[in-house]
Parts: structure tokens; C-alpha cells; sequence
């Protein structure tokens, strides 16, 4: 008998025997945990949460590290918890000993300068005496010649005690006649822009008075031990007592983590942030604000709100400026939220004639189609197989994992991350794999194995397996043991997504009324967009048969749009009016979907 383990957020899945550990799964999955004592128990890094499953109880030896809360909500360790049946288990990103490659570049299209926050550098006020009995309030208004001045009760909890601190020598940041609060005289104030992804979260912390973007960092959504895709966490919100709060507490720790990162690299402190963007998803954007989500989980999937939003960051749980406020891109519609809006901003999209296509590939797949005569847009659910996810093999972008394959003349090159031995594969390297299998005959249109006849050497990688042949990639005698393998249900994963987002495609074109062929240009987003082949994309039919030339991946473009309206209220106003203007397609309703959707499954 054997039982399968589902590592999150990586993406694995392993079979294993009854007893043994978590730490011998993980070791056979190709994951690196910390685990300095050799799995002995003493060194209390090896910490996983078994969300789901069968495991032997917590022993002595957990039980003195972690403590009864912590084992109650089913924190372990690795090394001494024992496989009984089928688990599912979380992994933190400190029980890693390697980091996840997060994507944060992108690069942001210049603006004008015109940020919601402004900060006065060069305050500096008579103290009061015997003879000067104005309030505190009162003598900075008159100062700052605003009589209108008006400070948010935050704000005035600090104000005379930031007054004296800083002897009555400060800067202060307002947001027109509000006061945002009060730092040490010259300190500029900054703003932080935040994508908050389905898998992955990226922040930067940007001078509001230059528009130079200081810092930038990427972290794992913690979210994704509650579920690996949107609709999952709705379910977990749903079904849980406090499913939803404990979702919107691990966006916004997160967040506060993030933020206080950022301005440790850089030196200052987190009052010293004025202002904050947030663009995510429809579901993200809810989960973060503590909105309903059942309606999201049923059609039509209709938000709470699609409209921006501009809300106190305490209130929202951002430990930033007293004052400071957290602007939300407007959502479109659907699942097609503030993040499609952002990354339309980022990528140039919106700028320039002719038919452009645009894809932020990840979890969840926004497409926007823009001719001359509309702006279109729909949402494709394709999975985490593009992260790894539920590949047998699959991993998510870390050091060893395989990101590039060639199959040419008979032999099989490999390109890992970081360069180290190979533990797994990819969203870019599955996309290789499949590509390069069908170049070399050992892939057929729809998805079979099998060898071509031509080469003996990959004939002899292709064998027998429990869902019909599977070919060996990396020998275990050529990789210490590790042995890393493709099949049948494998290639299915990547079917189903790449042919969700293919039929997405289609479905938008012919509301259009254009071809493929009438596209100017093909804009590339997101995580896995940054490193894919595009090439290995049209060969497998996930894009549209184009010229390469016409292709342009831009990175994390929604980052680079959050950053842009963090520094224009116009850039805000803008992505205000495309929201509007868009017209949006939910696929599930269209007719030719079902259709459609079975066509793109062909690899070609």
C-alpha cells in the first residue's frame, strides 16, 4: 500500500510508503527543508502544517518544541511525523532551505508626478508658551497656511507627542488638506505598491517625491495554505468558521512583512509610508478587504464592489502612516479585477493603434483584446499547472528546477535555476518539455506518448508507467538517484491550462470580428509569462501562430502599473475609465466555449 503527499505552495505530489516521515517525502519530492540535525528533532526547523490527511499524532518531541496551540492547528515536524494515509501539507517559506524565485521586475511606463500624498520637508514651529496657548492643531494649520486643515483621529493621537519628539521640527505629509502625519524634519515621504497575486505577492517602496522606486521584494501568498486557486479559498472562506479571517489575516501579515522588509533595506520605517496601492484579483481584492465572496463562487460571479476604493490602511490592517490611506484599482468584472486593470496601465497596451493582445498568465489568466473598435476582456481558470502545481515532477521556480529543455540531434540539454543539480520541473521547463517532445516525434497532437522509431536513445527513455507510458527525462543513475519523469497525466495538466487560455483567446477574437492573424502584437505578463519560450508556446498551440516579432513579454506589468497610480492621481483616473469602457465575456456563458475549449486542447 502507498499514500501520496501534496507539498504547498511547491506544487509537488510524491508517493510514499506507511511510516515514512514528511521529511523522507520531501527529500524524495526534490524539496530541501531545513532540517540541520539530520532529522533528529532537536533543531525545530523542519516545521510543515498538515492541512488534510492521515499522520501519526504529535510526539513528545513536537510537543515541547511547538507548544499545544501550535500542534492543535496542525503545525509539525517533518522528521518525526509519520505518513498514515493521503496528506495534503503546507510549507513555510522559512522551513525552506532554498527560496522560491519571485517575480517583482517590470518595468514602469514614466508618468507625470502627481501623487495623492505631498510632504512639506521644512516645518518648523515657534513651541508654545505663557504667552502662545494655540493648540497643537491649531499652530500647524496656521503654519502650513491651510485653515482647513483636517487631521484624522489617528493622526491627532500622534500629533503632540510627534511635535515634541522631534522638538517641533518636522515634515509633514498631506493628502490635499489632510494631515497624514508627521515625521522627522526632511524626510520624504514614500508610497507602497503592492500585487497581490493568487500564488505570488510582490512590493515596492517608492520615493512619492521622486518617483524613484527604492526597494522591491517578492514573497510567497500565504493564502495558498488555504487553498492553491481562488475558487478553493472561496470555499475555505465559505465552509470555515473563520475561513475568511484567517485569509484576509494572512494577506495582510503578509503585507505588513513585506513593508517592513522593504524599508529595513532601505533604512527608514514604515510611519515614514504615506500612501499604498493594492491591485489583485477580484477574489484577492475581497479577501483582502474582508468583502462577501459567495457570490464570487457562483455565476454569474458578480463583486461587491467593482468600483476604486480609497479606505484608511488601519482600518484595513496596513501599519503604515496614521493618516495613510490604501487606494484599490477598480475591478472590470467577474475574476477580471484591479490586477488586469494595473497591468493594461504597466504594459503600454493602452497606448498605440492596432489589434494588441494581452495575457497576465497565472492561477487565474486575464485576457484583453484591444482593436479599434472595443476593448474585450475575459478570465480563463488555468490552474497552478503553470507553477508546477499538480505535475508529478512539477515544482515552482526555485534553485534546481529544470526552466529550459532541448531535444536536438539525439541528446537532452538541461538549464536549471541557480545551476544545481535537477529536482524538478517548472512552468517554463514543462512548456520546454511538451514543445521539444513534440519537435522530436515523441508527442502526438493530442497529448499520447510514444517513441518516434528514430532514435534508440529515446525509445529506451520511454517505458510503462501507471498512466500509460511515461518518458524519463533524467535518469536516476545520471542525478544522484533523483530520478525526474513526464506522463500522460502530466501532459493533460498543461492541456487543460494552455487550452483554457487558447479557447479565451478565440472566444475574444470572434467577439472582436478579427483573426489571429490581424494581431499587431502580443503582450506577455506575469511570472511564468517572464520566462517562458514563446516560441514553445506557439509550437504547442497555447498562442496564436504569429510571428515571433510580435510578441513582447514586460514582467510583472500589474506591479508596474500599481507603482504608476501610487504616483498619479491621473494615472487613477485613467484606469478608472478603462475599467468602464471594457467589455467584458464570461466564458462559461458563451455558447461555442465548450467547443472552442476542446479544440485548444490540441498540441498544435
Amino acid at each position: 500500500m502507498s499514500f501520496r503527499v501534496d507539498f504547498e505552495p511547491v506544487g509537488r505530489r510524491v508517493p510514499c510508503n506507511p511510516g515514512d516521515t514528511l521529511l523522507d517525502a520531501a527529500q524524495r519530492a526534490g524539496i530541501v527543508l531545513n532540517a540541520t540535525c539530520g532529522g533528529e528533532g532537536v533543531c525545530g526547523r523542519c516545521i510543515v502544517q498538515v492541512l488534510a490527511g492521515d499522520a501519526s499524532a504529535p510526539n513528545l518531541t513536537e510537543q515541547a518544541e511547538l507548544g499545544e496551540e501550535q500542534t492543535r492547528q496542525g503545525w509539525r515536524l517533518a522528521c518525526q511525523t509519520e505518513i498514515q494515509g493521503d496528506l495534503r501539507v503546507h510549507i513555510p517559506p522559512e522551513s525552506f532551505a532554498t527560496a522560491q524565485r519571485t517575480q517583482t521586475e517590470g518595468h514602469a511606463l514614466p508618468v507625470t508626478l502627481a501623487p495623492a500624498v505631498q510632504s512639506v520637508r521644512d516645518v518648523v514651529l515657534d513651541p508654545p508658551g505663557i504667552d502662545d496657548l494655540r493648540s497643537d492643531a491649531t499652530r500647524l494649520r496656521e503654519h502650513l497656511g491651510l485653515p482647513e486643515l483636517a487631521f484624522p483621529l489617528p493622526v491627532l493621537r500622534t500629533l503632540s507627542t510627534d511635535l515634541r519628539r522631534e522638538e517641533f521640527r518636522v515634515s509633514a505629509f498631506l493628502r490635499g488638506a489632510t494631515l497624514v502625519g508627521l515625521r522627522p524634519h526632511g524626510t520624504a515621504a514614500l508610497g507602497l505598491a503592492v500585487d497581490l497575486g493568487t500564488t505570488k505577492l510582490a512590493a515596492y517602496l517608492v520615493d512619492l517625491s521622486s518617483g524613484e522606486t527604492l526597494a522591491a521584494a517578492g514573497a510567497m501568498n500565504p493564502q495558498i495554505a488555504y487553498g492553491e486557486d481562488v475558487m478553493a479559498r472561496i470555499r475555505h472562506a465559505l465552509d470555515q468558521p473563520q475561513g475568511a479571517e484567517q485569509l484576509r489575516l494572512a494577506a495582510v501579515q503578509a503585507l505588513n512583512d513585506l513593508a517592513l522588509r522593504l524599508c529595513a533595506e532601505t533604512g527608514r520605517a514604515a510611519a515614514d509610508i504615506a500612501d499604498a496601492v493594492v491591485v489583485g484579483n477580484t477574489a484577492m481584492h475581497h479577501l483582502f478587504l474582508g468583502l462577501p465572496v459567495a457570490q464570487l463562487g457562483l455565476a454569474p460571479y458578480v463583486p461587491a464592489e467593482s468600483a476604486a476604493l480609497d479606505l484608511p490602511a488601519g482600518e484595513v490592517g496596513l501599519a503604515l502612516a496614521p493618516g495613510a490611506q490604501v487606494h484599490l484599482l477598480p475591478n472590470i468584472a467577474g475574476f477580471v479585477g484591479a490586477d488586469h486593470v494595473a497591468m493594461l496601465l504597466g504594459s503600454g497596451m493602452l497606448d498605440g493603434g492596432g489589434a494588441v493582445l494581452g495575457l497576465d498568465i497565472g492561477t487565474n489568466t486575464e485576457i484583453s483584446l484591444i482593436t479599434r473598435d472595443g476593448h474585450y476582456a475575459c478570465s480563463t481558470a488555468s490552474g497552478p499547472a503553470f507553477e508546477g502545481a499538480h505535475i508529478r515532477y512539477g515544482m515552482r521556480a526555485g534553485p534546481g528546477a529544470i526552466e529550459k529543455v532541448l531535444i536536438h540531434e539525439g541528446q537532452i540539454k538541461l538549464l536549471t535555476i541557480d545551476n544545481q543539480p535537477p529536482v524538478g520541473l517548472c512552468g517554463s521547463g514543462i512548456l520546454d518539455l511538451i514543445a521539444q517532445m513534440r519537435r522530436a516525434g515523441l508527442l502526438n497532437s493530442r497529448g499520447a506518448i510514444g517513441a518516434s522509431g528514430s532514435d534508440p536513445g529515446f525509445e529506451a527513455r520511454i517505458r510503462p508507467g501507471g498512466h500509460g507510458k511515461e518518458f524519463v527525462l533524467v535518469p536516476a543513475a545520471q542525478n544522484n538517484g533523483v530520478e525526474i519523469s513526464f506522463d500522460r497525466n502530466d501532459v493533460t495538466e498543461i492541456q487543460l491550462a494552455k487550452g483554457a487560455m487558447r479557447a479565451g483567446v478565440e472566444i475574444l477574437l470572434k467577439k472582436a470580428g478579427i483573426t489571429a492573424q490581424e494581431l499587431e502584437r502580443v503582450v506577455i505578463a506575469g511570472a511564468f509569462g517572464t520566462y517562458l519560450d514563446v516560441q514553445s508556446g506557439i509550437d504547442i498551440g497555447m498562442f496564436p501562430r504569429l510571428p515571433r516579432e510580435r510578441f513582447v513579454q514586460v514582467g510583472n506589468a500589474a506591479g508596474a502599473g500599481a507603482r504608476m497610480a501610487l504616483l498619479s492621481t491621473a494615472v487613477r483616473a485613467r484606469a478608472a475609465q478603462v475599467a468602464r469602457q471594457v467589455r467584458y465575456v464570461e466564458l462559461s456563458s458563451e455558447p461555442a466555449f465548450s467547443s472552442t475549449f476542446a479544440r485548444s486542447l490540441l498540441l498544435e
